[in-house]
């Protein structure tokens, strides 16, 4: 069987990163509620793609509101959209554009999970005015209040690569399907989200995962941080139970963030971000090479 899932799991620190709709003057993070009754806030996986998309300047794919919906236009392909072909498609016609009409999918190529905080929402508030410019006018004081959270998320990416460059007729080259994983994998290293006139740095502070056989997201669910603490042995166990997870995974640190920094590298093998990133990319050359 060929090693053809590409999945890893990463934890970036970052603050107040998607709001939700808001109630009345204070506007609402995103958030969901566990078993112990406490709140996570999360930035959805809709709101990742996007900043992806955008900084891999891949967001041209040309789109129309014919059938209705605003959706991708028909006549774009995952040969000259690379967007298209990593996050899918549904394409819709009409008979009187097409003899057939009726709707053409592709599901994602490359699956995000929501980045959801590892530390709970503690009801904090920020209160905010615009005085200095009310103050330019003698106008009246507007008041507002927004909810703010800092913490470690987690989110996994998961990838498909032998369903890279490949939908019904059409096939791009193994150059092609690799450089658009790589260039993936570069963006997801150095990812930022502008929200509220602020840039919050997505890039990951830690991160394990690997090529394997089984297209399962491993560690998605798994990874975890108490008191600035990586779960080692939760991670450790899972990776020694399976020969395959033990030989294909690769873990990565940032050097002075985790208290428990040492044990990471000594039980997980930890390098740095960047290394697992260059094996990563790696794996991706040996796959399409190989096939």
């Amino acid at each position: 069987m060929t090693r053809d899932g590409l999945t890893f799991t990463m934890v970036f620190l970052a603050e107040s990163a998607n709001y939700g709709e808001g109630i009345g003057n204070i506007t609402t993070l995103k958030k969901m509620t566990r078993g112990d009754f406490q709140q996570y806030s999360y930035i959805s996986r809709q709101a990742m793609r996007y900043n992806i998309v955008k900084q891999l300047k891949w967001d041209n794919t040309p789109v129309d509101g014919k059938s209705g919906v605003v959706q991708f236009a028909p006549s774009a392909t995952i040969e000259d959209y690379p967007e298209i072909d990593l996050f899918g498609y549904m394409k819709t016609t009409s008979k009187a554009d097409d003899k057939k009409g009726g709707a053409s999918t592709r599901s994602a190529v490359v699956r995000l999970s929501n980045a959801i905080s590892l530390e709970p929402y503690q009801s904090d508030l920020e209160f905010l005015t615009n005085m200095g410019l009310a103050q330019r006018q003698n106008l009246e004081n507007g008041i507002a209040q927004s909810e703010i959270h800092r913490s470690y998320y987690s989110y996994t990416i998961s990838i498909d690569l032998d369903r890279i460059g490949v939908d019904v007729e059409i096939e791009v080259s193994q150059e092609e399907k690799a450089s658009r994983v790589k260039e993936l994998l570069d963006t997801v290293q150095y990812l930022y989200r502008d929200i509220r006139g602020r840039r919050e740095n997505l890039s990951p502070l830690f991160i394990i995962g690997g090529r394997y056989k089984r297209k399962n997201p491993f560690f998605e669910n798994i990874v975890g941080v108490k008191a600035n603490k990586i779960g080692v042995a939760t991670l450790k166990e899972i990776v020694e139970d399976s020969e395959e997870l033990k030989e294909y995974t690769y873990t990565g640190i940032t050097s002075g963030i985790f208290d428990n920094e040492k044990d990471v590298k000594e039980k997980l093998k930890a390098e740095s971000v960047g290394n697992v990133f260059k094996h990563l990319k790696e794996e991706v050359d040996a796959y399409y090479e190989g096939n």
